[in-house]
């Protein structure tokens, strides 16, 4: 091994060194000058290696014994180090080009909040000036207040959407921030101001059609309950018909209710009008509402604690009251159905728990859009109106809660809302 050839010819011109010095009356001396003679080998052999290292890129200098072996190990470590970080600068210099060609706003910040990188189209986005701002601390540029929570928040689980003034008129700006590295943080800025206007005409759309349709249906539901006060007095073969025509104005009744109250809850924010509500007495107050409007459905209420919620009473009151409707329907006469408030850690739960027929997993992921539904002919059977979940999720979602569904065909279902735990 070439560390012990090495060692052996030290050893070995120790020892003809000490043998000369020995013919001559000076054994030390020739000793001592023999590894000073070694050790100035050695630096200067070092001072090569520390030239070579701090220069261009080339080969290493010559050298035998040790020391080659050495300089072919440092220059094969070199050779693999400078292709790695040229590959991965290539990566870079890839990524920053596909970041530089994308319509959305990039912007790469350190873990200290400093800019590292940044693309061009995030300047009308955030005022930012490429590529003069890097180096910059991102917070210190960018002064809105939505923007600075989010972003030093460390919670990124979900986008951020907020109103940015632009030059003409307001611009809808949605952020999402991904962690990597060692802090580092990537922020993609997206101009969403034209889904936000085509989902507010969606919503206005809506609100006007079902607010417009109210009118004519109460003045065809009001003569439609005349006719059928007496029947008696009708000829039998317009009974029937009169009394699903009847059926279907209520269905509709029922729907446009549904809709303006969704679109309500959709484009009005409530804010101020939340306070904590009694959980208790809200439940309290439902199962005596639904146990005289469904006198044949068996109400049981397990309430496991007093946690009350901070929200709108009325908003919870439509949630609950839809979860439990859709358990009642769903569910044999005399099936039970029970609602449950009780808190597991840091949350509040609210189960809506029911014997019923079940749903197919399948189903389950698409439950909570509109007018989805599971089995047509049974939703229409139960006058249904395909609303109720999609305005459950929208009240979750306004009380920062999760609406949980499990379900297995022929045993029952359950629905959960879980509330994050406060006052």
């Amino acid at each position: 091994m070439s560390w012990l050839a090495a060692a052996s010819r030290i050893v070995l011109v120790v020892a003809l060194s000490a043998a000369l010095g020995s013919m001559y009356g000076y054994p030390r001396e020739a000793v001592i000058l023999a590894l000073l003679g070694l050790i100035g080998f050695w630096l200067y052999q070092m001072q090569r290696v520390q030239v070579w290292l701090n220069g261009p890129e080339q080969s290493p200098p010559d050298a035998y014994g040790i020391w080659g072996e050495l300089l072919a190990r440092i220059y094969f470590h070199r050779r693999k180090n400078l292709e790695a970080q040229a590959l991965l600068q290539s990566t870079v210099e890839y990524l920053e080009n596909s970041f530089k060609a994308m319509r959305d706003g990039v912007v790469m910040v350190d873990k200290q909040g400093a800019i590292k990188w940044l693309n061009r189209a995030v300047e009308p986005l955030l005022g930012l000036r490429y590529p003069d701002d890097t180096g910059q601390t991102l917070t210190n540029l960018v002064r809105v207040p939505e923007f600075n929570r989010y972003f030093l928040s460390n919670d990124y689980t979900t986008p951020l959407q907020y109103v940015a003034t632009g030059d003409k008129e307001k611009i809808y700006l949605r952020v999402e921030i991904t962690p990597f590295g060692e802090g580092e943080r990537l922020l993609f800025i997206r101009d969403v101001s034209g889904a936000v206007h085509m989902e507010q005409m969606r919503r206005d759309f809506v609100a006007n059609v079902s607010h417009e349709l109210r009118t004519p249906l109460t003045v065809i539901s009001g003569y439609l309950g005349t006719f059928l006060i007496n029947t008696e007095d009708l000829p039998q073969r317009y009974v029937k018909p009169l009394q699903q025509m009847d059926e279907q104005a209520r269905r509709m009744e029922h729907l446009l209710k549904d809709l303006l109250w969704l679109s309500r809850l959709e484009s009005e924010k409530h804010e101020d009008e939340h306070e904590f509500v009694d959980m208790r007495g809200l439940l309290q107050e439902l199962r005596d509402e639904l146990t005289e409007a469904y006198s044949d459905a068996g109400i049981v209420l397990d309430l496991a604690t007093d946690q009350k919620v901070y929200g709108d009473y009325r908003q919870l009151y439509s949630a609950v009251s839809n979860l439990a409707i859709n358990a009642i329907k769903y569910s044999p006469a005399g099936s039970p159905v029970t609602i449950g408030w009780s808190v597991q850690g840091d949350k509040c739960l609210l189960q809506v728990q029911d014997k019923g027929i079940g749903i197919d997993s399948v189903h389950i992921p698409r439950l909570t859009e509109r007018f989805y539904r599971v089995d047509d002919s049974r939703s229409s059977a139960t006058g249904g109106t395909g609303l109720g979940l999609a305005i459950v999720k929208h009240v979750a979602a306004v009380h920062g809660a999760q609406l949980k569904i499990e379900s297995k065909l022929g045993e029952g279902s359950t629905f959960t809302l879980v509330f994050p735990a406060r006052g």
